[in-house]
């Protein structure tokens, strides 16, 4: 959030103290106002919608300006104090983490992730399916309506939550965004629904 708040006009909580050790973890920030997008989305109409999108929008492009530390520079994706990801997609299955220099790597460590974790419906088509991308660009990994906060205009007052925020592939973030962000449909790691029910507005909209 620092980096963020030091480098663009983003709102973010103010960080106020932060204490960390093997076994605990926490952080004090400052409050942002308003309430979460996730609340109100249901109940807006076609054109707010289309406003807190393109609101959003704006903000992912300012978030992608952030540039790594020349110590970085050699690293595709990490987190953003340069520590492996613990995004559940891609956080490695061996220790120590090992770094992802390129966008084969992070390919190849999703592929392994999804045949270890019992993934086999699509084994042969997931390597040709994957995105790929020679750019790697700032992201906040994580942007839901439950991590947006606003206020009584429908005005984006703060996005919140930046625990796997990093460097990621540019077409990270749009991927994150159309995953289902409410009680809708959940794809078990072989594909099959364990869920019904998709709520796809979000999903139209952005």
């Amino acid at each position: 959030m620092r980096l963020v708040s030091q480098h663009t006009s983003v709102p973010v909580p103010e960080v106020l103290f932060k204490s960390f050790g093997p076994d605990y973890g926490y952080i004090n920030m400052t409050l942002i106002p308003g309430m979460p997008l996730e609340k109100k989305w249901d109940k807006l109409d076609d054109e707010t919608k289309r406003s807190v999108c393109r609101q959003i929008w704006d903000l992912i492009l300012e978030i992608r300006t952030v540039q790594p530390p020349v110590e970085l520079k050699g690293l595709f994706q990490c987190a953003a104090d340069g520590s492996p990801t613990r995004d559940p997609l891609i956080e490695d299955l061996q220790e120590p983490a090992r770094p992802l220099k390129s966008d084969s790597e992070l390919r190849d460590r999703i592929y392994e992730r999804y045949l270890h974790f019992g993934g086999r419906r699509f084994e042969s088509q997931l390597p040709d399916m994957l995105p790929r991308s020679d750019s790697s660009v700032f992201t906040h990994a994580d942007i839901a309506p439950r991590n947006i906060m606003v206020d009584e205009q429908n005005k984006i007052t703060g996005i919140l939550d930046w625990e796997y925020a990093g460097w990621y592939p540019d077409y990270w973030e749009y991927a994150q965004i159309m995953r289902p962000c409410f009680s809708g449909r959940l794809v078990n790691v072989d594909g099959s629904d364990s869920t019904a029910n998709l709520g796809s507005q979000w999903d139209k909209c952005c």
